[in-house]
């Protein structure tokens, strides 16, 4: 059966009562919309400030919420560690990075949590950064690196030998990281080669607006993931911003201080990267010519134009329905508050929901 959810890092705060205010006040209105009477799963963001307050009172209550509500813990957002909301984040969103005891003892830490947290899933997943951010990254960086993560797979190793609960860790490829392509992201597997034993707890959080601003082919980038045997351990759906021609001038109307918004340009010899849009703009202005340009903001996924430019709505079109049902989806569109005005219609829980029913719609349609 397909697990569908949302991410709740599209609400603010950093605190565990954040977390449970929202799943009051946002994530119940949001199942009462799409999933009524069947179990709801949730997408939890944890940062580093709630993981180290939560003790036994505090989960045991949750796990009593979750069954009044005929909810259950699903999956947990490990990327941001810190604030994400409200103020700048830009490309500290990455930080601490895999090269940093303090993402593997709180990446180990959200494990716990999950196991601790969980009702009913046997199987979760914990979305972390791609490494690092590309730049001042080193290949003298790899060995720690890899020492790193495999810290953190025995410790998942020895938790589902205790449990019987299966975490897996889920690496998320963005623009402008270290994890950025498809191939990119199989070379990595190739080089960290991980003890045979520890592979099954590893694999990628798939996010669809990030592969789609790389130009990437949703069926082609399936079969080389097959074929690489790496593990797709949640799909995050989502969608960028695209724009082709003139109407790559009507981009710079996203550009806002909070989120970094990477752009890929197309031209004749090929692409251009720019990790932000005012990048992009100063590149126009210095007379570059470009067929079309993505960009990483996560738009609503049920829009496909937005008046002077369009969204990359086709990428989930063309991939969610080549998915197998046991992949679960998580809708990540944490961006509505910083979208231009007119594009803000709806209440939060309201759009939320729109994008949960316009993937369930779009895989009943495939069926």
């Amino acid at each position: 059966m397909r697990q569908l959810t949302y991410c709740s890092n599209i609400h603010p705060g950093e605190s565990w009562q954040h977390v449970l205010d929202n799943l009051e006040s946002h994530g119940l209105s949001v199942k009462q919309q799409v999933s009524p009477s069947a179990a709801f799963p949730l997408g939890l963001r944890i940062a580093q400030q709630a993981s180290v307050v939560l003790d036994d009172a505090q989960i045991a209550h949750f796990r009593q919420w979750c069954e009044k509500h005929n909810c259950y813990l699903l999956t947990i957002n490990g990327f941001p560690y810190g604030t994400f909301h409200d103020q700048p984040v830009k490309e500290a969103v990455y930080e601490p990075d895999w090269r940093t005891q303090e993402r593997v003892v709180y990446t180990k830490r959200l494990a716990d949590l999950a196991v601790a947290l969980t009702t009913r899933a046997q199987q979760l997943s914990i979305s972390t950064v791609p490494i690092a951010f590309k730049k001042g990254f080193a290949d003298g960086d790899w060995p720690l690196v890899r020492e790193n993560l495999i810290a953190v797979l025995t410790h998942l190793r020895a938790l589902y030998e205790r449990t019987n609960i299966l975490i897996q860790l889920a690496l998320e490829p963005e623009p402008c990281c270290v994890l950025e392509t498809t191939a990119e992201t199989i070379d990595f597997f190739a080089r960290m080669d991980f003890p045979v034993e520890l592979q099954r707890f590893i694999g990628i959080c798939f996010d669809c607006c990030h592969q789609a601003v790389e130009f990437e082919d949703a069926a082609d980038v399936l079969v080389r993931l097959r074929a690489a045997n790496i593990t797709i351990a949640k799909v995050q759906v989502s969608s960028a911003l695209r724009a082709q021609g003139e109407e790559i001038k009507q981009l710079f109307q996203f550009n806002e201080p909070v989120y970094l918004h990477q752009a890929v340009a197309k031209h004749a010899q090929g692409m251009h990267r720019f990790s932000d849009l005012p990048e992009l703009q100063i590149a126009l202005l210095n007379g570059a010519d470009y067929s079309e340009c993505r960009v990483h903001f996560h738009v609503p996924i049920f829009i496909d134009h937005l008046g002077h430019c369009s969204t990359t709505q086709f990428f989930l079109k063309d991939f969610l329905p080549l998915l197998d049902a046991s992949i679960p989806l998580e809708v990540e569109t944490y961006s509505f508050k910083n979208l231009p005005a007119h594009l803000r219609d709806y209440p939060l829980d309201v759009s939320i929901a729109r994008e949960l029913q316009w993937v369930k719609q779009l895989l009943d349609q495939n069926n």
